[in-house]
C-alpha cells in the first residue's frame, strides 16, 4: 500500500523516482537489467527518536570550549556527562556533537587563521607553544601548525611531507607537531580508526537488512563497476536496494550510513545535502541512518533521517569499549 500521507510534499518527486526507478529504461546505475525474483515491496516500520534543536543549541554552548580540538581526558567526559544530565541525549550523542561543532569551527576558521599565520609564526618562533597559539586564533592545533609552515613559505607539497614524515622536521617542531596531532582530533592526519569504525557500523546495517529479507547491492561492488564504466565512482551509496522498500511508509531506493550525531548545523548538513542529491537524481528518495541520532532541525530535502535504535550495534560497542 502506497501511503503518500506520509510523504513531505518537498520530497514527493523524489518519492515517484524511487518507486518507478525499475520501470525506466534503462534502469539508473548500479541496478540490473534483470532482477530475480522481481522487486517485492517490503514495508519496515522503523521508530525514531530525533533530539529537539533547543537541546543541541544549549548542549552545544556548554560542551565546546575556545581553542579545544582534542580527545577528552575521563574526567573531562565525566564533565560533560554532569552538564547534559538534564538534557534529554546520551554522552555518545553530546561528545558526537562537540566533535562536529569543532568539525565546522575547523572548516569556517581556515581563512581567518592563514590571513594570521605571520603573526602565529612570529609568536611561535617567539617561544609560544602551538596549544598556546590554537587558543588564540581558536583553530585546530594542527591546522594553525600547518599555517605556521606556510608562514615560512613552504609549498603544500613540502608541508604534506613534512607532516606525513615529522623527522625531517628540526627537534621544536617534532616535539610541537606531536603536540598538536595529539591535541587535534579534527585534523588529525591519521584517521584510521574513524574509518574502521564507520565501516564496521555499514556492515551491520547490512546485516540487519538482510535479516529483513531486502535485497540490495554494497557500496564497494558499485566503486568497482563504476570505476571500470565511468573510470571513477560516481553514484554510491552504502546500500542500493533491488526490492521496493517503504521505511515508515516512505519510498526509500538506498541508504548511506553516517557513524556520528547528525546535527543541524551548517556544513555537514551541506555536505550532506550535496551527496543526497547524487543519489536521489538517479534513484529518487533515499535515507540516511545516523549511528548517535540525529536533530530535528535538521533539513535534508530527498533522504528520510533514521537513528540506528533497531540495529543490533553490539559488536560496534564491543569494539568502541576494547579500544577504548
Amino acid at each position: 500500500m502506497d501511503r503518500e500521507e506520509d510523504w513531505d510534499v518537498r520530497d514527493e518527486l523524489t518519492c515517484r523516482r524511487a518507486i518507478g526507478r525499475f520501470a525506466v529504461n534503462p534502469r539508473p546505475m548500479g541496478i540490473p537489467t534483470e532482477i530475480n525474483p522481481p522487486p517485492r515491496t517490503i514495508h519496515i516500520d522503523w521508530p525514531v527518536n530525533p533530539i529537539p534543536l533547543d537541546v543541541q543549541k544549549s548542549v552545544g554552548e556548554k560542551i565546546v570550549k575556545r581553542g579545544e580540538f582534542g580527545w577528552l581526558k575521563e574526567e573531562e567526559v565525566d564533565e560533560i556527562a554532569e552538564i547534559i544530565s538534564d538534557f534529554p541525549l546520551t554522552l555518545e550523542q553530546a561528545l558526537s556533537l562537540r566533535a562536529a561543532i569543532n568539525q565546522e569551527k575547523s572548516v569556517y576558521s581556515h581563512h581567518r587563521i592563514m590571513n594570521r599565520k605571520k603573526e602565529l609564526k612570529r609568536r611561535y618562533d617567539n617561544g609560544t607553544d602551538i596549544l598556546e597559539l590554537a587558543k588564540i586564533v581558536d583553530g585546530p592545533p594542527v591546522n594553525v601548525f600547518r599555517a605556521i609552515l606556510s608562514a615560512r613559505n613552504y609549498g603544500k607539497n613540502r608541508i604534506k611531507t613534512l607532516l606525513k614524515e615529522p623527522g625531517r622536521m628540526n627537534e621544536r617542531d617534532q616535539e610541537q607537531f606531536q603536540i598538536a596531532e595529539e591535541a587535534d582530533r579534527v585534523s588529525n592526519v591519521d584517521q584510521t580508526e574513524t574509518h574502521i569504525a564507520a565501516d564496521l557500523f555499514e556492515e551491520l546495517l547490512c546485516n540487519h537488512f538482510e535479516s529483513l529479507g531486502v535485497r540490495f547491492r554494497r557500496q564497494e561492488e558499485l566503486v568497482k563497476e563504476q570505476v571500470e564504466s565511468e573510470g571513477r565512482p560516481v553514484r554510491t551509496p552504502d546500500l542500493l536496494f533491488l526490492d521496493d522498500v517503504r521505511i515508515n511508509g516512505i519510498p526509500c531506493a538506498w541508504i548511506d550510513a553516517k557513524h556520528f550525531f547528525g546535527s543541524a548545523l551548517s556544513f555537514p548538513r551541506k555536505k550532506t545535502q550535496k551527496q543526497v542529491n547524487r543519489y536521489t537524481e538517479a534513484y529518487g528518495q533515499g535515507a540516511i541512518i545516523y549511528r548517535h541520532g540525529f536533530c530535528d532541525g535538521l533539513n535534508l530535502l530527498g533522504a528520510q533521517k533514521l537513528d540506528s535504535g533497531p540495529v543490533d550495534l553490539s559488536i560496534l560497542i564491543e569494539h568502541n569499549e576494547n579500544r577504548s
